[in-house]
């Protein structure tokens, strides 16, 4: 097993607790989060989040909402009833991950 794959696991799960937590987030506001909750021993990239995001998406566990802000359109990420539930349990997901291995 590659870090990579485990890292991409463990992602799913800590956006799902983030918007758990928050509701609704925007990607740098996830990003920004991730770095703040392991003390800067982790960037997220967005190479590494939007593709989790557009997964969790596709799976039904987020939803997204756009709004114009100032001028720019932001996406903003928020749990549905199923990433309610995974969020709940987060195992679930790393179990998930590990059988895409």
């Amino acid at each position: 097993m590659g870090k990579e794959k485990i890292i991409k696991g463990s992602l799913s799960v800590l956006i799902l607790q983030l918007l758990q937590n928050n509701r609704v987030m925007y990607g740098y506001e996830i990003t920004k989060a991730v770095k703040e909750a392991n003390k800067g021993k982790m960037q997220l990239s967005e190479a590494d989040l939007y593709p989790t995001l557009h997964k969790l998406e596709s799976e039904g566990r987020i939803e997204t909402e756009s709004l114009l802000i100032n001028g720019r359109v932001r996406r903003y990420y928020k749990l549905t009833q199923q990433g309610n539930k995974a969020s709940i349990d987060p195992l679930a997901i790393v179990k998930e991950a590990i059988r895409s291995l």
